[in-house]
């Protein structure tokens, strides 16, 4: 079901601002990938890229070329929304929507795609979602009970599970766990490692200790200065990009030398 994704010469404009300039990377299926850099070198700009959700902005656009499985993301006749039922997202601070019950949260993308569910397939949904986003045995007791009362963990394992419900092949996170305890952080760390043998994975983490534990590849971006682009510095194996790697200011980052 995971795909790979292959990101070709792109640039990402916001009006006339180049927020990033020229990467290219292959994401390959099964597998988790982290993005780490300095504030403001382009890293959570370009996982938006990776569903067309940047597009929310006035004035962004790219160029090059994203292309999922062989099929470029930005061709003419693909409709962002299939794009982004394809390619899921988990934002930063957990976002269920405070109005809707536990279950409800879970089907809210699934409803909002207009696809029809009897009772019981709606009731399976469910179960299967949380189940996959570790949250079933907390919450089965209570599932008509408000999103917005859980804790702050479980919260983001609710929005992973409203993510994997409309069934994607690849999952972004965006600093998933930076509004989480350390608790409540391994959850998610321990859920990502799980889910990579069913989705593609890419996470946005300013935690180096974070990078290491969970991801299989590293992709470090920086920015030479205020008002530059980010650009992708070194791409590699999280354990080369960690203990070996091979452009001195992916060194000097990990290290705490600046960042």
């Amino acid at each position: 079901m995971s795909k790979r994704i292959e990101v070709k010469d792109l640039n990402v404009y916001y009006g006339k601002f180049k927020a990033v300039e020229d990467v290219s990377l292959t994401i390959e299926p099964r597998t988790v990938t982290a993005f780490i850099g300095p504030s403001g070198c382009g890293k959570s700009t370009f996982l938006r890229t990776l569903n067309r959700m940047h597009e929310v902005i006035p004035g962004a656009r790219v160029e090059g070329e994203v292309m999922i499985d062989g099929k470029n993301l930005y061709d003419a006749d693909v409709d962002p929304v299939l794009v982004r039922r394809q390619v899921g997202m988990v934002f930063q601070r957990p976002n269920p929507f405070p109005t809707m019950s536990i279950a409800d949260n879970v089907l809210a993308g699934v409803k909002l795609n207009n696809n029809k569910l009897s009772k019981s397939d709606a009731e399976h949904l469910v179960e299967k979602s949380l189940k996959g986003a570790n949250l079933w045995k907390e919450v089965k007791d209570r599932l008509n009970l408000p999103g917005s009362g859980l804790s702050g963990g479980q919260q983001q394992r609710l929005c992973i599970a409203r993510a994997i419900a409309v069934s994607p092949e690849v999952i972004l996170m965006d600093e998933p766990c930076s509004a989480l305890d350390p608790i409540s952080t391994l959850a998610i760390e321990d859920l990502i490692e799980e889910l990579k043998a069913k989705y593609t994975i890419v996470i946005v983490t300013h935690n180096m200790q974070q990078a290491s534990r969970v991801s299989d590849k590293t992709a470090f971006f920086n920015i030479a200065g205020t008002g530059e682009p980010g650009k992708l510095i070194e791409f590699d194996d999280t354990t080369t990009i960690f203990e070996n790697p091979h452009v001195q200011a992916t060194e000097d980052y990990i290290s705490g030398r600046f960042g």
